[in-house]
């Protein structure tokens, strides 16, 4: 009685798999092979890769696939058939893979020197790089293989989850978050303003661990960091915190308060300086109006400036009878600066008069008849003046 054997090989069911051992390993020659999008199939036999197929439509025939042939065999009724285990690969990233860390990781806090320990935990995405190295390393005899092997539903591993990548995730999740919160020195009680550093670095972290086994992450999230409210160390880096922040936040208000009286010492001063340029300016343009006024009399009067300032050096020189030809000089100077005359036009009145002031009285001796005396007496004999 022959064998009932499949025409078709095919896997719809997706169910979170990453990997799915068909169920049969003997096949007739002339299946037909169906590999959907985002799916590679892998033959397997004796624990060692024959070939791989991609999307589409495959026939399997000795004569367009080479390693058939060394899988054939007579079964009862005489029909060709091989023997293999076919392995179907999701190649579909897988999103929204849930893990956390088992314990807490022990962290230094640099700013408070305290030790705290946290935990954390989110989501990953996963995608197969290289279904030949995953099926080699991880899978083995497994007829399955999905998301929920890696991380289990509640968020942590599963029990029938492959111990390499309990180890490999959780302990890198530790050692790398670890490090750069450290090196990076973040305020544990901010440390929710750093989570997508801290799932950057984890992923970089980790794709450098799985690639091995032909896998990568393209995306991870931290999206919980377990803080020990309970723990004294973490209460007392809180109290730090509250006395930093309200000794920051009166600085802040001090500095604002000193700004403000500087600006108002700024305005006042501001303020006086236009008072007294208006005052000056006043006081100015009242001189300026006064002098045309004067001007605008002498003016009607029938003087002009040079006819005045004669004038004044006439009255200087009059009053000034036994003064010296020095002091009358310096008078008339000063008269002449008083009534407006420049420093240079004074001493042009000065040299022009100056002459006649210098002129002395002489007389004639009535005895010896000798001219030229300026004295009280004559200088050739001595006669005094009558």
């Amino acid at each position: 009685m022959a064998v009932k054997l499949l025409d078709v090989i095919n896997f719809d069911d997706d169910a979170g798999y990453l990997i799915y051992k068909f169920p049969q390993t003997d096949f007739n020659l002339g299946s037909q092979l169906i590999v959907h999008e985002s799916q590679e199939a892998v033959f397997f036999r004796d624990g060692k890769a024959l070939g791989s197929f991609g999307p589409g439509r495959h026939t399997l025939e000795t004569k367009n696939i080479p390693f058939l042939k060394e899988s054939i065999t007579a079964l009862t009724g005489g029909e060709n058939v091989f023997h293999s285990e076919i392995y179907f690969l999701n190649l579909a990233t897988q999103i929204g893979i849930k893990w956390g860390t088992d314990s807490k990781i022990r962290i230094f806090d640099p700013a408070s020197g305290l030790h705290i320990e946290l935990g954390a935990c989110g989501t990953l995405d996963l995608k197969i790089t290289d279904g030949r190295k995953l099926l080699i390393k991880v899978v083995g005899a497994s007829s399955v293989f999905s998301k929920d092997n890696i991380f289990g539903t509640s968020g942590y591993l599963s029990p029938s989850a492959i111990g390499s990548f309990r180890g490999a995730i959780i302990s890198k999740a530790k050692t790398a978050l670890s490090k750069t919160i450290k090196e990076n020195k973040y305020d544990i009680l901010e440390i929710d303003e750093h989570l997508d550093q801290l799932s950057e670095g984890l992923r970089t972290t980790l794709n450098g661990t799985i690639e091995d086994y032909g896998l990568s992450v393209p995306e991870l999230f931290i999206t919980t960091i377990d803080t020990p409210d309970d723990d004294p160390n973490y209460r007392r880096l809180k109290e730090q915190h509250a006395e930093k922040y309200l000794k920051v936040e009166q600085q802040r208000i001090d500095k604002a308060e000193a700004e403000a009286q500087q600006e108002v010492a700024v305005v006042k001063a501001e303020t006086k300086a236009k008072e007294v340029t208006i005052e000056a300016e006043g006081l100015a343009t009242a001189a300026v109006t006064k002098g045309k006024a004067e001007a605008e009399v002498m003016k009607a009067k029938g003087f002009n400036y040079q006819e005045e300032t004669a004038r004044m050096v006439g009255m200087a020189a009059a009053s000034n009878e036994s003064g010296g030809t020095g002091g009358i000089a310096s008078d008339i100077a000063k008269a002449a600066v008083g009534v407006g005359v420049g420093v240079s036009v004074a001493g042009k009145v000065v040299d022009s008069v100056k002459p006649v002031f210098d002129q002395k009285e002489t007389w004639e001796c009535p005895e010896c008849h000798h001219k030229g005396n300026d004295g009280n007496f004559c200088s050739n004999c001595g006669h005094k003046r009558g």
